[in-house]
């Protein structure tokens, strides 16, 4: 299996380095054979369908020239990790960090199996969770982790024509007036 994962690692890299993406993950089970895609860290935009559909072409060219890639029968899946990632490797972390997520452990910490809060930090070994509602930090081994992913935060927005909705918009326009150069026609 991890054979399969290096070799279709190696196939992959110069098709996301053309397409500047990254290699989120790469797993390759019950003739499931599921590549995920992302930006670099830091980006405002995600992957679109467009580029998703030419690394699956792509790819699945590469791995039709090179039968002894994968054995057997095979689903290729090329997908992005979506606004709720799963967290598996100590690079998903490090990379996450600042994100909400929620945690569930194989055995208790603290008396804790469930956790729930802000990363705020991750090491090759370890994930430092600022819990909800709480000041409290916990650090938690990589080795207790069962599953973990990031939880999107969806922002309220005020129903159209309420008072809240009326009032950003006054501020938001009498903010753009303000920044606006004033012109005197002669």
């Amino acid at each position: 299996m991890s054979n399969v994962v290096n070799t279709v690692t190696t196939m992959v890299a110069p098709i996301l380095a053309d397409l500047s993406l990254e290699l989120y993950d790469l797993d390759y089970n019950g003739g499931i054979l599921r590549v995920t895609v992302d930006t670099p860290a830091g980006q405002d935009k995600g992957v679109d369908i467009d580029q998703i559909s030419l690394i699956t072409r792509l790819l699945g060219r590469e791995l039709d020239h090179n039968e002894n890639a994968v054995p057997g029968r095979f689903t290729l899946e090329v997908t992005s990790p979506g606004l709720e990632r799963t967290l598996r490797t100590p690079h998903h972390f490090q990379r996450e960090v600042g994100k909400s997520v929620t945690i569930r452990l194989i055995s208790e910490l603290d008396g804790r199996r469930r956790l729930a809060g802000v990363l705020v930090g991750a090491t090759s070994t370890t994930a430092s969770v600022r819990l909800e509602d709480s000041t409290e930090t916990v650090e938690v081994p990589l080795s207790m982790i069962d599953k973990a992913k990031t939880v999107f935060v969806w922002e309220s927005q005020p129903k159209p024509n309420s008072k809240e909705a009326r009032d950003a918009k006054r501020a938001e326009k009498s903010s753009a007036s303000e920044t606006q150069p004033e012109v005197n026609a002669q």
